[in-house]
């Protein structure tokens, strides 16, 4: 009887402690189950997102000219390189480097005392010649009055005649020694024959120039200037497949510099080259583009953007709004509070703006701030921008 007790007493423990275990067990079950559920629910696709706040301008659609984009450069019209054209001691310099210069302004004065040294004496050879012709036309005039009155020979009044008539070929060839010389005394001040900006002076003053000594300086005229680009074969080739006979005078031309800055003229293809280029396949055109205040500079290396046909319709973005990644370009647009993706396909750029032939309608939410806090499906809070693509 004390045996069955001692163990039914040691059944009852048992049980007892399975209990507690179990009771402990589940305790720590629920505990784990509430942690794993307070993480599931602070994942980011049970949990109430933020919504980031954006910048956005809304997508316009109006009339765009095809344009076409070409490298060009910059070229005066007129390009004058000065020279000496007398060889002389070089007295003055009379301009300063890259000023403004007037047609007929004084640069440079070579000295003036042998050359007009060198007139003084081709003018007294005239004179020598002149009073040589006046005693052949004497003898010439007495010795065919001798000959009428059969008092002397023909041989006579021959060789008065010759002598007459080489006086007279004295005079002619003494007045080309004096007309030469003072042309080389006009020589010795040196004018710019061309309105322009002028630049630096290769010799200075004390220096012995000539024809060989090379260019002296470079003038350049500033308003209008040239604008030339190659343009391939293709594009040609495009133009005439579409049928349609463009005049190179309606044909409008932008300039946009290296800083990506457009030029604020306006200008017209006024030649086309009548030959292609064997090196590079391209034939060259050439636009004239005001310069009232001397911005473009000869030489200058520009890009050139062609409108040769009629404006269409097209999409306008900010080029804020574009990212690029390895599949291509995108924008983020605003769609039921969120972020999504729209795939482009730009073509060329309007000033600050890109255009957009593939990928937006027009009227779309871009966004165009806060770009760098947003993914795909991302809750926003749109704010329109002040900056609208009409203000641009």
């Amino acid at each position: 009887m004390f045996v069955d007790d001692r163990h039914e007493l040691n059944g009852a423990q048992s049980r007892r402690q399975l209990a507690k275990f179990c009771s402990a067990m589940l305790q720590s079950l629920c505990a784990a189950l509430a942690v794993m559920l307070s993480f599931a629910l602070l994942t980011p696709g049970n949990a109430q997102q933020q919504a980031v706040p954006v910048g956005t301008v809304y997508a316009e659609r109006k009339p765009i000219a095809q344009t076409r984009d070409f490298v060009g450069r910059i070229e005066a019209i007129d390009r004058v390189s000065i020279q000496a054209r007398v060889k002389g001691y070089l007295e003055a310099v009379l301009f300063k480097e890259g000023d403004v210069v007037k047609k007929g302004a004084p640069l440079y004065e070579i000295e003036k005392g042998p050359f007009q040294a060198a007139v003084e004496q081709a003018q007294g050879a005239l004179e020598r010649a002149k009073a040589a012709k006046t005693l052949t036309e004497i003898q010439l005039q007495r010795a065919e009055e001798l000959l009428t009155k059969q008092a002397g020979t023909a041989v006579a009044r021959d060789q008065a005649l010759a002598a007459d008539q080489q006086a007279k070929g004295q005079i002619l060839s003494d007045q080309a020694n004096l007309d030469n010389a003072n042309i080389n005394l006009g020589y010795t001040e040196i004018v710019t024959p061309i309105t322009g900006k002028i630049s630096k002076t290769n010799v200075t003053a004390g220096n012995v120039v000539g024809p060989d000594t090379g260019p002296l300086t470079l003038i350049v005229s500033q308003d209008p200037m040239y604008v030339s680009f190659p343009v391939s074969q293709r594009e040609f080739l495009n133009v005439q497949t579409k049928g349609k006979e463009i005049d190179p005078k309606q044909v409008k031309i932008r300039i946009r510099f290296a800083n990506g800055t457009t030029y604020n003229q306006e200008g017209t293809v006024n030649f086309i080259d009548v030959s292609v280029n064997r090196a590079t396949d391209t034939v060259l055109v050439r636009g004239t583009i005001p310069n009232p205040n001397g911005v473009l500079i000869d030489n200058q290396l520009v890009n050139v953007s062609v409108e040769a046909e009629q404006p269409q319709d097209k999409v306008l973005v900010p080029q804020a709004a574009l990212i690029a990644d390895q599949q291509g370009v995108y924008v983020f647009v605003v769609e039921d509070g969120k972020a999504a993706v729209r795939r482009i396909k730009p073509g060329g750029e309007d000033g600050p703006n890109v255009v957009v032939n593939e990928g937006l309608k027009g009227g779309e939410q871009v966004i165009v701030e806060g770009l760098q806090s947003i993914r795909p499906g991302q809750p926003v809070q749109a704010s329109p921008m002040r900056t609208s693509l009409k203000e641009d």
